[in-house]
């Protein structure tokens, strides 16, 4: 081979392209402006999933909570509830969107779907460990309003929750129930990133669909469906044992054997109001999110 010809050679092999990344806390503001909108239904999965025998169903619950405290009791705990979104949700989607450029292939194609589930899964296990704590406070002072008046927490928002959990459980309560929040973290992201993502993509292989609103619905849809049936066994598990009283629990497995006495289907309480708020939940997430990209591109 002439010297010419191996330049050409060398000028043929591709560079690897600079991919921009998307910034790493829009997913953390969707996330809150969806949970804004949908902190209602979350609460009522709440209490319908502490029941151990199924006393209520969803619209007689939302009629009770609202009986008891007002229309301003659907809402409680959402000052909790944002600040989780704003720590829990910025975290995931923030590594996956900090790690994914540097693992796109040079030519700047897709990922693998395998890659996707797996950088989901770190993102939603940082994400679970710092969000946790928020979610204790979020998960007490939703269920709240069930208890009778003597037993009531009555925390004033959730900075004061924090502070009391603290000082009078100790602050490694904070943590109750984190390795099946943790748990439930992954799940939740992998199902919801890496569906999304993936979902996305196909549609858009299609060539009937384009980088719309319409797709962006239906992707978040799927991805919904598939995170709901995932994460409902442990999240049924993680909200007991964040409720519990000191105790109630000795350990994660003996909260599993409590809710077991009750069959299988004690494991997936709320199944309906838990899709009823997560679908709204992801789909406006996901849509939130491509229009803030489109405001703020990628730098």
């Amino acid at each position: 081979m002439s010297v010419s010809q191996e330049v050409n050679t060398v000028r043929m092999v591709p560079a690897r392209q600079k991919i921009k990344s998307h910034r790493w806390y829009l997913g953390g503001l969707a996330s809150a402006g969806a949970a804004a909108v949908t902190h209602p239904l979350d609460l009522l999965k709440v209490h319908l999933q502490t029941q151990q025998e199924v006393q209520r169903r969803f619209v007689a619950m939302a009629v009770s909570v609202v009986r008891t405290g007002g229309v301003r009791a659907l809402y409680n705990g959402l000052t909790a509830s944002l600040c989780r979104q704003l720590t829990y949700s910025t975290v995931r989607f923030g590594v996956y969107e900090i790690i994914r450029p540097k693992l796109i292939p040079a030519d700047g194609g897709n990922l693998p779907f395998y890659q996707k589930i797996l950088l989901g899964a770190f993102g939603g296990l940082c994400g679970g460990l710092v969000g946790s704590p928020f979610d204790v406070i979020n998960i007490r002072m939703q269920n709240d309003v069930k208890l009778p008046l003597e037993n009531r927490r009555l925390y004033k928002h959730v900075f004061d929750g924090l502070r009391r959990v603290t000082v009078e459980e100790g602050f490694f309560k904070l943590w109750t129930g984190a390795s099946l929040n943790i748990t439930r973290a992954v799940l939740m992201t992998l199902s919801q990133i890496a569906f999304y993502e993936q979902v996305k993509q196909i549609l858009l292989g299609t060539g009937y669909f384009r980088d719309n609103p319409i797709t962006h619905f239906s992707s978040s849809f799927v991805a919904a469906v598939v995170a709901t049936a995932a994460t409902q066994p442990v999240d049924v598990l993680k909200t007991r044992m964040m409720n519990a009283k000191p105790g109630e629990y000795k350990s994660i497995m003996s909260c599993f054997l409590y809710t077991a006495r009750t069959g299988p289907f004690g494991f997936f309480k709320g199944f309906v109001p838990a899709f009823v708020r997560l679908g709204p939940h992801t789909i406006l997430t996901f849509i939130l999110l491509e229009q803030l990209r489109r405001l703020l591109p990628p730098k």
